[in-house]
């Protein structure tokens, strides 16, 4: 099955290192006295070869640098890659080349390096606007730096996103609007806007077990949250097209959309995660999370630092449906039912609709603004069937 082709192909590059780990942060980041990027440059570069011998013929639709803090890269490291990569894949047309930035002045000076490379677009980690909760969330940019940061990114690429993070310590509704208006004022294309998750693992999750972050909103004032954002967003003309994310009309994340509409996509670097349909089967492969060794397994051994397994048609269609129900465009009954080979559970698709959580129009099944908040007990009720069977 060549199911992937729904979406498209993608390719993910994972920069470990970041100046100092935020303590909200659960990614595979890493701070480093020292890195030699000419070896990593080398290894991401091997990897790439690898990948490409085994995905010939196909067309590239997006790359995406994440981290970590991919801005923390030297402009030649960034074009090194970009430039194997034209090596190696015939690029889409409108092929989107995205990297994450924070907005530190360090950084900005290096956009027009990136830009020469070929990145098309920026991520900006704002994160927040005010000043007392960005020491709180150990950001290292002020305010006033994340200004200059947009600034500078929108005089050179052709797109940029900036992310928020709300639902944080001591934050009223009013503060909050405030704030989501503030940013929209910037006049970017795309927004981020993610609620504070408490995560285990974390110097946020180490207090909150002892008691020690105060002020977290209640339940009903998140979700208070979560419906004021999207009634502000799609007034100011960039409606929700995923749970998380908003954009103007055509201003998606088109290599997000990928990993939401199931296509497929390489991962490299520490951590970094994979889906590659292969002689129709479909795979998932994650990389050793540690920096040094899967460099060193790297460069001796392109591939040795990378788990595969195969996903059965089970496991292809519960994803497909985790991810296209976080998507407003919904998921298809159809694709679900080619993929698993058998359909979705009947009495829970009506239980669900029932309940007010989704709606179905013709083949296509959406989830409600209600049932955005109720998702995985939404997925539970859906592939019950299957969990029974097993």
């Amino acid at each position: 099955m060549e199911d992937w082709r729904h979406a498209g192909f993608g390719l993910y590059i994972h920069w470990p290192f970041c100046q100092s780990k935020c303590p909200y942060c659960d990614f595979n980041s890493h701070v480093a006295a020292r890195i030699d990027q000419a070896r990593w440059l080398h290894a991401f570069q091997a990897e790439i070869d690898r990948i490409g011998a085994l995905t010939q013929g196909r067309i590239l639709n997006t790359v995406f640098f994440g981290g970590g803090t991919p801005s923390l890269m030297e402009a030649a490291t960034v074009q090194g890659i970009l430039d194997r990569i034209r090596a190696t894949w015939t690029l889409a047309n409108d092929v989107e080349i995205t990297l994450e930035a924070n907005p530190g002045s360090v950084e900005a000076a290096r956009f027009d390096g990136y830009a020469k490379a070929g990145v098309n677009r920026v991520s900006l980690g704002i994160q927040s606007l005010d000043p007392d909760d960005l020491r709180r969330l150990g950001r290292m940019h002020t305010v006033d730096e994340a200004a200059r940061a947009i600034a500078i990114a929108q005089s050179t690429f052709d797109r940029v996103s900036i992310d928020l993070i709300y639902a944080r310590q001591n934050q009223t509704l009013s503060a909050w609007r405030d704030e989501l208006n503030r940013a929209l004022d910037f006049g970017t294309s795309h927004l981020s806007l993610y609620q504070l998750t408490i995560e285990d693992g974390t110097v946020f999750g180490q207090m909150h077990a002892k008691n020690l972050l105060k002020g977290l909103p209640e339940e009903d004032l998140a979700a208070d949250m979560f419906e004021l954002t999207q009634e502000i967003t799609r007034a100011a003309g960039l409606p929700a097209y995923e749970v998380s994310n908003h954009a103007r009309p055509g201003d998606e994340s088109r290599h997000n959309l990928i990993y939401w509409r199931m296509g497929d996509y390489a991962g490299i670097g520490p951590g970094a995660h994979g889906r590659l349909t292969l002689d129709s089967a479909r795979f998932a492969t994650e990389a050793e999370r540690q920096p040094t060794p899967w460099l060193d397994q790297t460069l001796a051994h392109p591939g040795s630092a990378e788990r595969v397994e195969r996903l059965t048609p089970e496991d292809r269609a519960a994803e497909y449906l985790m991810f296209a129900l976080r998507l407003k465009e919904g998921a298809s009954l159809s694709r679900f039912q080619a993929l698993r080979g058998s359909p979705l559970s009947a009495a829970g698709l009506a239980e669900m609709i029932d309940l007010g959580f989704l709606h179905q129009d013709g083949d296509r099944v959406h989830t409600t603004e209600t049932g955005v908040m109720m998702l995985n007990g939404i997925l539970r009720a859906l592939l019950a069937d299957r969990q029974s069977a097993g």
